[in-house]
């Protein structure tokens, strides 16, 4: 088989690879505005802030320890001790829990009826005050994050494709364990949406609130389960990318490149995020080894938004989204 054939396959698996990570993002914002038709441009730094609490337990880091130290004159950074993985990650989702329910009480409260922009303009408030907030309580520096994950090169993948093509592929084992992650969290929000009491409420309250609270959902608690579980699925993306690229205030970021992942795959399909997902990694992958050294490079930055664009124009509802149809 010709090398540039071999290159090709090797690029095309790790953009799935990269797809699946990128529509591990994209599935937070897909559970918040399939319940409550709120686009949640905070997901992305809801990634950072659990990625950034979940090191600060296991380091045993002080909260808050630059703020306490400038106003005491003390030198306090850490309590002494570290916490097991475990047991971090139980804590983070019990703060990630406690933020959703501040989030309903001070921010969502009073927007029950109010247009879509003003609730997503109040995300975007949301998103800076916990950028803000978690640069205060952890601080700005790039932290490590070790969960147990394996990294590195998949021997076996090498090992075989060496044996099938002459020529090993190198993918990444932490890619292997999020597509794993990936499927896992796909197949149980989509059974808990179409089978269980709460995921009928949360489709509910997404097409009318009033009609909702008309026949006794709380909208309130349903609220607070759905940004629950997209914090819960947050901590899974700030663990992932946390443990690729370091815990760092750029994850914030990847918050964008979710974007043209659920354009792809539309804004209310939990199975679309991950078919968007993989869409865009695998295209920017081969358009980069394609086109990229035509162009002089860097095409991965902005092909995403490009093929994000003529899906706008010819099926702006994505490829799973729901066709909206309004009368007048």
């Amino acid at each position: 088989m010709p090398d540039q054939i071999l290159f090709a396959l090797e690029v095309t698996l790790n953009g799935l690879m990269a797809g699946v990570l990128y529509s591990l993002v994209a599935l937070g914002f897909v559970l918040i505005f399939k319940a409550s038709g709120i686009f949640n441009f905070a997901q992305g730094v809801m990634a950072l802030f659990a990625a950034l609490t979940l090191v600060g337990f296991q380091t045993g880091q002080v909260p808050f320890a630059h703020l306490v130290n400038v106003l005491f004159g003390t030198h306090v950074e850490h309590f002494g001790w570290t916490m097991p993985t475990l047991a971090a990650i139980a804590a983070t989702m019990a703060v990630m829990v406690v933020m959703a329910l501040l989030v309903e009480r001070l921010v969502l409260k009073g927007l029950i009826n109010q247009a879509p922009i003003i609730l997503f303009m109040a995300t975007i408030g949301l998103a800076y005050f916990l950028e803000g907030f978690g640069d205060i309580m952890w601080g700005a520096d790039i932290k490590r994050l070790e969960v147990g994950l394996p990294q590195g090169l998949s021997e076996t993948i090498d090992a075989a494709t060496f044996a099938w093509f002459g020529y090993g592929f190198f993918i990444d084992r932490l890619d292997i364990v999020a597509a794993l992650v990936a499927a896992a969290l796909v197949v149980s929000l989509t059974l808990f949406s179409q089978y269980t009491r709460h995921g009928r409420a949360l489709r509910a309250v997404a097409d009318d609130h009033q009609a909702a609270l008309s026949v006794g959902i709380s909208l309130r608690a349903i609220w607070v389960l759905v940004w629950s579980i997209a914090g819960f699925v947050a901590l899974v993306a700030g663990v992932m990318w946390g443990t690729k690229l370091g815990v760092q205030f750029s994850l914030s970021l990847i918050a964008l490149k979710a974007l043209p992942v659920l354009m792809l795959g539309g804004f209310t399909s939990i199975p679309g995020a991950i078919i968007g997902g993989l869409i865009v990694g695998v295209g920017e992958k081969l358009f980069e080894f394609a086109v990229g050294p035509l162009v002089g490079g860097a095409t991965e930055n902005w092909f995403a938004y490009m093929l994000a664009l003529v899906f706008l124009l010819f099926r702006p509802q994505g490829l799973f989204g729901e066709r909206i149809i309004e009368r007048v």
